[in-house]
């Protein structure tokens, strides 16, 4: 479970918690807020597949968008050295 990832049993502890939350939110009737701030998205190959065209119904200013070959949930400590792609959306 977690695929020995540190942190892994309690990210799966969290789960019940945020779709109660997003559940809950989708009912609301509340009219959805488009953000319109810079944003920068980095689809890792081992995490969740963000659909593009959600993503851009939600985010008005989506200037970059990658898709990289490594590194899941957790990128930041599954492959640490790679920032590249985190340099090219702040240059």
């Amino acid at each position: 479970m977690g695929g020995g990832q540190p942190g892994a049993r309690a990210h799966v502890r969290c789960r019940g918690g945020t779709a109660r939350c997003h559940h809950a939110e989708q009912r609301s009737g509340a009219e959805p807020v488009v953000s319109t701030g810079r944003i920068g998205v980095a689809v890792f190959a081992d995490d969740l597949q963000t659909i593009r065209s959600l993503a851009e119904r939600d985010n008005a200013r989506i200037e970059h968008w990658s898709e990289l070959p490594r590194g899941g949930h957790v990128a930041a400590m599954e492959v640490p050295g790679d920032v590249a792609d985190l340099r090219v959306f702040f240059a």
